[in-house]
């Protein structure tokens, strides 16, 4: 997804790559609901929302005060300390889908900008859908008091130290195939032993 990507772009600097924006190119997913954009219970496959959940996310936030698409992307990265953010591509589609559900309308304003606010249907439609949208907000609170607790901290620092050990010697490694083998075994042989820690 594009946030992914302008993360790791704005994550370099002198030929490092911060390994926060790699995460945040992680975190990113995609589809209505799902994927960047979308979906994770329990952040299942690197996804936040599962499949269906933006929306109740994005009538949540309508319900609050009107929006334009791009406040709800901003709002949401806001929530997520940065470390998400919906694509356009799935946001948009979202509200267009909600419009046509009736559960959202939209305005056009003099700029040409669309502000979208909730309806009467919509607002039943979360209503009855409270205790769904009651558990998506817990797990994005739970997510960013997570990610920011002192252990995570600390984990987020050997990340940017391995990241700069690596990136620093990019071009070193980009001109030594047996160097950059070697490199990439070690980092496949960490990551099955920290998958095989947490199994």
């Amino acid at each position: 997804m594009c946030h992914g990507y302008g993360s790791e772009h704005r994550g370099r600097r002198r030929g490092f790559i911060d390994p926060a924006a790699l995460m945040g190119f992680w975190w990113s997913g995609g589809g209505t609901g799902g994927g960047p954009g979308g979906g994770r219970r329990g952040h299942r496959g690197g996804r936040i929302f599962e499949q269906g959940d933006l929306k109740y996310v994005i009538l949540q936030l309508l319900e609050e005060k009107p929006r334009h698409g791009y406040d709800i992307i901003k709002e949401l990265e806001e929530r997520f300390a940065g470390t998400y953010s919906p694509s356009p591509g799935t946001v948009y589609p979202t509200l267009a889908m909600l419009e046509d559900m009736g559960y959202a309308r939209a305005q056009t304003e003099e700029s040409g900008r669309k502000i979208y606010e909730i309806t009467a249907e919509g607002k039943a439609y979360l209503e009855e859908n409270r205790g769904t949208v009651t558990d998506i907000f817990d797990r994005i609170a739970d997510l960013g008091t997570s990610i920011f607790s002192n252990e995570m901290m600390e984990l987020t620092q050997a990340f940017k130290k391995l990241g700069w050990v690596t990136y620093s010697n990019a071009p070193k490694l980009s001109r030594d195939a047996d160097k950059l083998k070697s490199v990439r075994e070690i980092l496949d042989r960490a990551a099955r032993e920290i998958e095989a820690a947490l199994a």
